[in-house]
């Protein structure tokens, strides 16, 4: 992901209630859908205790100690709905028909993309958390950092064909999981949600006449940068929206330790170990997408604990099968000043090799589509690395994508979560004075934030300080 992080607040608020302000899209956003049929979503069960594990590299602190968050509904193994107090009861329908609301990242169709989706990327104040007295440098900062980022990041889409595939492959996907659903006798709309990207769903949703909806984020462990912005989003339009404010939603916050899920990543890694000569001394190699380490530490993002977890539960599946091989876990796709979750791909990946070991096969955890991080960063990038530290067999498990077993898993999750869906109330108590303040709040902040901006453009020594600081 081309996420940086300039501060170290954030705040991990995603109920209802959160008082934050919703981020302005760069571009337009078009009303574009993935078009399914209906839907539905449920509670998963939680994981068994756990023990401590070390094997191959880093040490698996479990079990987990999940912080709890004031204000924040978190579910961290499978549906996640508003409390009580932020709903209204469902009215009975003559004809329920029901949604289910993919969510994504996004990335650029083209190369002439990039810059904006940088933007709307960077101007997301989930990923770059600015002090309350500089918020209204947001949006000039992140014009500012995604047009000086955007000649590497082309470089990187060059490589992989020209733009990001993310999107096509969601739409399979939703394509897939609407004939999961069908086959299990559930018929639904599938819709896709892109955070930075289109498309962007509302209107089909409020089109189509959808009764009931689950919201289903592709991002297997829960953080604040990725479930945690969608549905901050989401939320903020839904209770703005008459309509969408009295529409029943469950949303499934994270699904990691889902055994439909933990059983088809092992499916993939067992498969891609029968390519080696000797699968038995192959390190597996999780490497998944780091965040800062003051989400964890400061916020309380269950990230960290979630994807150790994680990669605990699909260690032990494969031990059932007799496999058992050392591997290790490391972050990738670190940017900016701060401190990122340790130990980082690039820097374990030479250590190995210092090591001695000669089999590797990368596992991309954290990623349930082919997307940038992947095909460039991984199957480019690291293995260049990996080749050049002294390690000769390099192999990589592919992504979910469309697995048969991994799409019947989420349909199962969707029918699952479908009885927790419940109406977000109409708070939209919004004056025409706070639309007034609003309005000549915006107006300031955009006015000192270029301001700011243009001098920084025009100071060769205040650029040169802010690029190797930030980018």
């Amino acid at each position: 992901m081309e996420a940086v992080a300039v501060g170290s607040r954030i705040l991990p608020q995603i109920c209802l209630h959160q008082n934050s302000e919703s981020s302005h899209h760069h571009v337009k956003s078009n009303p574009s859908f993935v078009n399914t049929t209906k839907l539905s979503v449920a509670r998963c069960s939680s994981s068994s205790n756990t023990k401590n594990s070390v094997s191959g590299g880093l040490p698996l602190r479990l079990p987990v100690q999940r912080k709890i968050i004031v204000g924040r509904t978190h579910c961290s193994t499978g549906v996640c709905t508003y409390p009580v107090g932020a709903f209204e009861s469902h009215s009975n329908t003559d004809e329920e028909k029901i949604g289910v609301l993919l969510l994504n990242l996004g990335g650029p169709d083209t190369l002439n993309d990039v810059q904006p989706f940088l933007f709307n990327l960077f101007a997301d104040p989930d990923i770059i958390r600015l002090p309350r007295l500089f918020r209204f440098l947001q949006r000039p900062l992140a014009q500012l950092i995604s047009v000086l980022r955007a000649p590497k990041s082309k470089e990187g889409y060059a490589s992989i064909g020209g733009g990001s595939p993310l999107r096509k492959i969601t739409d399979e996907q939703a394509n897939a999981l609407k004939t999961a659903l069908e086959a299990k006798e559930v018929s639904a709309d599938v819709y896709v949600a892109m955070r930075y990207w289109h498309p962007f769903t509302e209107e089909a949703i409020k089109r189509d006449r959808i009764t009931r909806l689950v919201v289903l984020p592709l991002y297997p462990q829960y953080s604040i940068s990725t479930t945690g912005s969608s549905v901050r989003v989401l939320q903020e339009m839904f209770r703005n929206d008459a309509h969408l404010s009295r529409l029943p939603v469950a949303i499934i916050q994270s699904w990691y330790q889902r055994q439909g899920y933990i059983r088809s990543m092992a499916d993939l890694i067992e498969e891609e170990l029968q390519n080696f000569s000797n699968p038995e001394e192959v390190m597996i190699f999780f490497s998944a997408h780091g965040v800062p380490v003051s989400y964890v530490e400061n916020a309380g993002d269950p990230y960290r604990d979630q994807m150790e977890e994680c990669i605990f539960l699909i260690m032990q599946e494969l031990k059932s099968r007799g496999i058992g091989n050392d591997h290790t876990l490391a972050y990738q796709s670190r940017v900016g000043p701060v401190q990122w979750l340790k130990p980082y791909t690039d820097e374990v990946l030479v250590d190995l090799g210092k090591q001695g070991v000669k089999s590797l096969l990368a596992v991309p955890v954290s990623f349930v589509s082919e997307h940038i991080e992947t095909l460039e960063e991984i199957d480019m990038e690291y293995r260049e690395l990996a080749l050049e530290s002294g390690i000769v067999n390099w192999g990589r498990v592919p992504a979910l994508n469309c697995t048969p077993s991994f799409i019947t898993d989420l349909a199962d999750a969707v029918i699952e979560a479908l009885p927790s869906a419940m109406a977000i109330s109409n708070s939209n108590t919004t004056t025409s004075d706070n639309a007034e303040n609003g309005f000549v709040a915006y107006a300031v902040k955009m006015i000192f934030g270029s301001i700011f901006a243009f001098l920084l453009l025009l100071s060769p020594k205040l650029m040169s300080a802010f690029k190797s600081r930030v980018l």
